[in-house]
C-alpha cells in the first residue's frame, strides 16, 4: 500500500507549433520524462494563405501522446494539458470539418495564425475604433480572429452558411479530447475581444457585420468559458482515451495558447538563492520572453495597465487573477536565418561548421570571438546598425508597414562580414525588446528580471546581448521545452495535485543558467539605443518625401 503514495505523477503536455506537434510525459517536480515530436502539413494556395488540416493535427496529437506514455503505468498518469498556435479551426453543425479555402477542400479548415488574407476586414476593423480595441493596445492584428471570420464570411458564403462552430485551435483540442465545447478564457479574451468582466460585446459584432454570431447566443464561438488549468467536463471522453493511449477519464484541463504556455513554464519558477532583483518580489516583476520563429514578451500585473501598441491588458488570460500585457516581435529566429542564409559567405560558413561539427551559429559565435581582438565582442558593431523589422513592427509601434534596413555595409564580403552583420542583427532584436520593455515601464510596468525560454534561449551570444541592452539579468529555465512544460503544469492543475496554477508553476518551472548584463558597457548600448530609435525616424521622414 505504501508504495502506492509514493509512486511518481505523471502529466502530459502535448504543444501544438506551426510545423510540428510535439508531446512530453512531465513529473510533478517540472522535469521531461520523455519527449516526441512529429510534422503535420501546412499548405499555401497563395500568398499570406496559410492553412492546416485540423484531423492532421489531432492525428499527430494522438501518436506524439502514444510515445511518451508507452511502458508507463497508466494509473500514475493523472491529467492532460494543451497547448496551440492561436489558428482557427471551422466546423459544421455535426462537427465535420469545413473548407477556409477557395478550392472547397473541406479537409483544409484551418486558417493558421500567420495567415494575413483578413487585411481590408482588419482595416475595416480598427476604422471603427469599438472600445473593444482598447485591449489590444488600439489596433487589431490581422493574426486575430474578427477579421478572418469576417473574410470567411466576404470570400466563402457556403462555408459561412453551413458552419456550425468556430475554434480557436487550443480550444478544440480540449473539445476533442473531452467532447465539451468550452473556451479557455486565454484564446478567447487574447484573439477575439472577449472580456472577463462583460463577455462578449454585441455591439461591437453587429458594427463589424457579424450580427449572424450575436443571435444564437455566440453558441458558435463559445458560450461557455473556463480559466486555463481548470478542468473540462468528464475529462477524456473512451473515444479520445483510445487515440491517445490514455486511462478514459482523466483529467483534461482548458488550454492555453503556445506563448502562453511557455510563459506558464518558466515565470513562475523559485529563483531563491540566485541573488536575483526579483526574488521575495511579485511575480509583476519579470517579463516571460518566449523567443523562436517570433518572440513574444509576457508581463503581468494585479491592476490592468494599458500599453499603447502591447496587447492587453487581458485578466486572467495567462495567470488566474492577474492582468496580463503581451508584447512581440514578428520576425526574430527568421529573420536571424534570414540574413545569415541569404549571405554570400553562408556556403563558406555551411562547410566550415560541418567541418567543426558545430551549429552555424555556434561557429559564428566563435568567430565573432576570434575577430573582436582585445574588444568586447559587441563592440564589434560602432559602424553597423540594423532596425529589425523585416516583416513590419508589431510591438510598440504596431506598424505593418515597416521594412528591416541595415546602415554600415562595405564591399567586404567574406565570413567576418557575415558574423558581423548576424551580430548585428542579434543586437537589433535586442534593442527592440528594450523598446517593448521600456514601453510598458513608460506605462506602469515594473520590470527588473528577464525568463527567457525558446529556441533562441539556446543561443549564449542572444542570450547575453539581451541582458547587457535591456540592463537586467536573465534567467534561463532548466528545461528547454518550457512550453511543453507550461501544458503538463495545466493538466496538473486539472488533476487537483497542486492547490493553484501558482503552486503548480512554482513546483514545476525550474531555473537553470543565471546570465547577468555587463554594466561595464552601458554607455556603448545607449548609444546604440538612440542610434536605433533614429533609424526609425528616418524611415518615416523619407516615406513621407516619397508618398509627397
Amino acid at each position: 500500500m505504501h508504495s502506492k503514495k509514493t509512486a511518481v505523477r505523471y502529466y502530459v503536455g502535448i504543444d501544438v507549433g506551426s510545423a510540428s506537434v510535439r508531446a512530453a510525459l512531465v513529473d510533478g517536480s517540472g522535469t521531461v520524462v520523455a519527449h516526441a515530436e512529429q510534422p503535420i502539413q501546412i499548405w499555401e494556395p497563395q500568398p499570406d494563405h496559410y492553412e492546416q488540416c485540423s484531423a492532421d493535427i489531432w492525428a499527430a496529437c494522438c501518436s506524439v501522446t502514444k510515445r511518451v506514455v508507452c511502458g508507463v503505468d497508466a494509473a500514475q498518469i493523472r491529467g492532460v494539458g494543451f497547448d496551440a498556435t492561436c489558428s482557427l479551426v471551422v466546423l459544421d453543425k455535426q462537427f465535420q470539418p469545413l473548407a477556409v479555402n477557395c478550392e472547397g477542400q473541406n479537409h483544409r479548415n484551418v486558417i493558421m495564425w500567420m495567415d494575413h488574407r483578413a487585411v481590408s476586414q482588419v482595416e475595416l476593423i480598427n476604422a471603427t475604433q469599438h472600445r473593444v480595441l482598447n485591449y489590444v493596445g488600439g489596433a487589431m492584428s490581422v493574426e486575430m480572429q474578427p477579421p478572418k471570420l469576417l473574410w470567411i464570411k466576404e470570400n466563402l458564403q457556403e462555408s459561412w452558411e453551413k458552419a456550425g462552430y468556430f475554434f480557436d485551435l487550443p480550444d478544440f483540442l480540449s473539445w476533442k479530447a473531452t467532447g465539451v465545447t468550452v473556451r479557455s478564457l486565454c484564446t478567447v479574451v487574447c484573439k477575439w475581444t472577449y472580456t472577463s468582466d462583460r463577455g462578449w460585446d454585441d455591439t461591437f459584432w453587429k458594427m463589424i457585420g457579424l450580427e449572424d454570431l450575436v443571435k444564437d447566443k455566440y453558441e458558435k464561438i463559445g458560450n461557455h468559458v473556463l480559466s486555463p488549468g481548470e478542468a473540462v467536463g468528464k475529462g477524456l471522453t473512451p473515444e479520445a482515451a483510445e487515440d491517445l493511449g490514455l486511462p478514459e477519464g482523466i483529467a483534461v484541463a482548458a488550454s492555453l495558447i503556445d506563448a502562453h504556455a511557455g510563459g506558464l513554464g518558466v515565470i513562475g519558477a523559485d529563483v531563491k538563492g540566485h541573488n536575483l532583483p526579483c526574488e521575495n518580489q511579485p511575480i509583476t516583476s519579470r517579463v516571460a520572453m518566449i523567443c523562436g520563429t517570433s518572440s513574444c514578451h509576457m508581463g503581468l500585473s494585479e491592476k490592468p495597465i494599458f500599453v499603447p501598441g502591447v496587447w492587453g491588458p487581458y485578466f486572467s488570460a495567462m495567470v488566474p487573477g492577474l492582468w496580463l500585457n503581451e508584447g512581440g516581435q514578428s520576425a526574430t529566429g527568421k529573420l536571424i536565418d534570414h540574413v545569415v542564409r541569404g549571405h554570400v559567405a553562408f556556403p563558406e560558413l555551411q562547410s566550415k561548421a560541418a567541418a567543426s561539427a558545430h551549429s552555424i551559429y555556434t561557429y559564428l559565435n566563435s568567430h565573432l570571438d576570434l575577430i573582436k581582438k582585445s574588444l568586447p565582442v559587441g563592440f564589434l558593431t560602432v559602424d553597423l546598425h540594423v532596425w529589425p523589422d523585416f516583416h513590419g513592427n508589431r510591438s510598440p509601434l504596431t506598424d505593418l508597414t515597416l521594412k528591416g534596413m541595415v546602415v554600415g555595409l562595405t564591399l567586404s564580403r567574406g565570413l567576418d562580414e557575415l558574423a558581423l552583420i548576424y551580430l548585428a542583427t542579434i543586437q537589433a532584436i535586442a534593442l527592440g525588446t528594450r523598446h517593448i520593455l521600456e514601453t510598458m515601464q513608460a506605462a506602469g510596468h515594473e520590470i527588473n528580471t528577464l525568463f527567457l525560454c525558446g529556441g533562441l534561449s539556446k543561443n549564449p551570444l542572444f542570450v547575453q546581448m539581451h541582458a547587457d541592452i535591456t540592463g537586467k539579468p536573465v534567467v534561463l529555465s532548466k528545461e528547454v521545452e518550457s512550453v511543453l512544460v507550461g501544458a503538463a503544469i495545466l493538466g496538473a492543475c486539472a488533476s487537483g495535485d497542486f492547490a493553484s496554477i501558482q503552486e503548480a508553476m512554482a513546483k514545476m518551472g525550474k531555473i537553470g543558467r543565471v546570465v547577468q548584463p555587463n554594466h561595464e558597457h552601458k554607455r556603448f548600448y545607449d548609444k546604440k539605443y538612440e542610434v536605433f530609435l533614429k533609424l526609425v525616424e528616418h524611415q518615416r521622414e523619407y516615406r513621407s518625401i516619397m508618398n509627397s
